[in-house]
């Protein structure tokens, strides 16, 4: 890739800020992280604040959970476009294996960012 790519974090509320601002304690500045919020959007004005956010270049949306106006935003706004992947169900582990692997087409860095994400999930005490 000869454009690093964006990462939008959407989701509900300030959990997509809560995110973007962890990944820059831990990790630094690791280039454009954005953070896009439904609260008090509507279909269409979330869809224009997503579009917005991606802008022009290659990105991969991070959405917080498989399913509602996140993900219907990421899906509807971002059809047409080839250089954007989309990601259901983020965290932070994630989010920090992409800042580290940005310079992979976005269908490569969602699937790495999805395979570190996984693994980071364990059940410690059940």
């Amino acid at each position: 890739m000869s454009e690093p790519l964006k990462a939008v974090v959407i989701s509900h509320s300030g959990v997509a800020a809560a995110l973007v601002a962890a990944v820059r304690a831990i990790a630094g500045d690791t280039g454009p992280f954005v953070a896009v919020s439904n609260t008090g959007a509507t279909r269409e004005s979330l869809c224009a604040d997503l579009s917005a956010a991606v802008g022009e270049g290659p990105a991969v949306i991070f959405v917080d959970m498989p399913g509602g106006s996140c993900l219907y935003a990421a899906m509807a706004g971002m059809k047409d476009r080839d250089d954007v992947a989309v990601v259901a169900g983020v965290n932070l582990p994630m989010l920090l294996d992409f800042a580290f692997h940005r310079d992979l087409t976005p269908g490569e860095a969602a699937n790495h960012a999805v395979e570190a994400g996984t693994k980071s999930i364990r059940a410690l005490r059940a």
